[in-house]
């Protein structure tokens, strides 16, 4: 009987092995980085885990799933910022209006939060 590598590299995948027993595992390491995945990051993961499973799995194989996610976080947060700042400006959402009428200002800007939350969502997360 042959002896078996202690480690392999598979090109069709990209992935290294390690041997373990009789049986050769993936050798899947996490990333450095600690990003915080946040809410977007979350929604997005569970999408994938619904609706895309062959995509997530390519994403955790190749180690990339933490820093995409992360990336996605990101991105959909300052988007959701730029829009708020946008529907704002066009609503007449100011800080006058929060002076004078406080709960006038509340609703507005808990309208124009939500919608903004929904065109992330349909943009960037399930998508």
């Amino acid at each position: 009987m042959t002896e078996l590598k202690p480690r392999i590299h598979d090109e069709s995948n990209g992935l290294d092995y390690v041997l373990v027993g009789d049986y050769y595992v993936p050798d899947l390491k996490l990333p450095e980085e600690h990003r915080p995945i946040g809410m977007w990051g979350r929604l997005h993961r569970t999408y994938l885990e619904q609706y895309r499973p062959a995509r997530l799995s390519a994403l955790c194989l190749s180690g990339e799933l933490h820093t995409y996610l992360a990336d996605l976080n990101k991105q959909a947060a300052e988007r959701c910022s730029l829009i708020i700042e946008q529907m704002k400006q066009a609503e007449g959402v100011t800080e006058t209006m929060k002076a004078d009428n406080q709960m006038l200002w509340v609703q507005s800007m808990n309208s124009i939060r939500n919608r903004a939350e929904e065109i992330i969502r349909q943009e960037m997360i399930y998508c």
